[in-house]
């Protein structure tokens, strides 16, 4: 398992997410980034509106999936 925070991967928090593979980390942001901005906090709606983005546009967005997998794989395992 390997750890990135929601800072990490372009959000405004330390938010620990864990993983055994980018992918999983990637999703468990994007499904904390749907609870907190429909809980009302504001300071995750630019986050949630980039990743949105994301999920809609993939072959724009490879730069950034390529850059989270490979600062994954250079995580210690936790």
């Amino acid at each position: 398992m390997k750890t990135m925070t929601c800072a990490d991967l372009g959000g405004p928090c330390d938010l620990a997410h864990r993983g055994q593979t980018a992918d999983e980390v990637i999703v468990a942001q994007d499904k904390h980034l749907k609870e907190v901005v429909k809980a009302g906090d504001e300071a995750h709606v630019p986050a949630r509106q980039d990743m949105k983005g994301r999920w809609r546009r993939p072959k724009q967005s490879m730069n950034w999936y390529n850059d989270v997998k490979r600062r994954f794989a250079e995580l210690p395992e936790d």
